[in-house]
């Protein structure tokens, strides 16, 4: 059977995106696995499908490179639904959507030019710090800046879930780190019992971070939108940033807009359609 795709990134976050409304799709996982090559297949850092919903106006379903199926995507959410207005899955008129997640139902803002949703601002939800939730294996209440020792060698950490787990470390050179090597060790360190991502960062200054990522089932992205968010909420936990304030975090791929507060955390970023394409599967 031949299956119809379309090709998308945040910030060079990518993944191929496949409309389940009126196509079938078999063995999602294994797709995931054949389709993210970037020698033998389409290339991406996994596969995500756009699916209805009884409940938002869609539901998106991510499968990382390895096949295994995340909660959730931040540079992912955008493009699904950039996707929904670009394929006019909703309206015209309307540039709120709303998107069903396995972490909830997230709200997503579109700014719309000649036709076109170029960038989105969405809803994330309040970062969760109770170990057990995340999950991080630490008996305190909330563990940040706290040491965790990785290839023998103690790392300070806060550990921040946004939908899916993420370990913070806060570093003098991100692009200085072995990350080939050290982001294996944080990824299946036996804290975090479902795995976890882990982001390295460098405070700029009070608005401004950056961030290197290494992604639980994908390795090193160009970009990860919960990473930015988690980021930024542990910024402001240990002090060197501000809720409520617009911070802008610098990854390889480019930059987003975190806003943390009290309530919620948003992000804001561009979506970007690369191509189109079939595939027989």
């Amino acid at each position: 059977m031949k299956l119809r795709f379309t090709k998308m990134h945040g910030i060079g976050n990518d993944y191929i995106y496949i409309n389940a409304f009126d196509q079938q799709v078999p063995d999602p996982a294994a797709l995931a696995i054949r389709l993210s090559d970037r020698r033998f297949g389409v290339g991406g850092d996994g596969v995500i499908l756009i699916c209805p919903s009884d409940v938002a106006d869609a539901k998106m379903r991510m499968f990382n490179e390895d096949g295994s199926e995340g909660k959730m995507c931040g540079n992912g959410i955008r493009c699904v639904a950039k996707y929904l207005y670009d394929y006019a899955l909703v309206p015209e008129e309307q540039t709120t959507v709303t998107i069903e997640t396995l972490s909830g139902v997230k709200t997503i803002e579109l700014t719309v030019r000649d036709g076109v949703a170029t960038r989105a601002k969405v809803d994330m939800g309040a970062p969760i710090l109770k170990p057990s939730e995340i999950p991080v294996c630490f008996d305190g209440e909330r563990m940040i800046d706290e040491p965790l020792e990785v290839g023998g060698v103690s790392c300070k950490v806060t550990a921040v879930s946004m939908g899916n787990p993420h370990c913070v470390t806060f570093v003098d050179d991100p692009y200085a780190i072995e990350i080939e090597k050290i982001g294996p060790l944080f990824e299946n360190h036996p804290a975090f019992p479902d795995r976890v991502n882990t982001e390295f960062v460098k405070v700029i200054s009070p608005k401004t971070l950056m961030m290197r990522v290494w992604e639980r089932g994908s390795g090193e992205t160009w970009a990860c939108g919960t990473g930015a968010c988690a980021t930024v909420a542990a910024a402001c936990l240990n002090g060197y940033c501000e809720k409520g304030e617009d911070i802008t975090v610098k990854l390889r791929g480019g930059d987003l807009v975190i806003r943390y507060t009290d309530d919620t955390v948003l992000m804001t970023g561009p979506a970007e359609t690369v191509f189109e394409g079939v595939v027989e599967v």
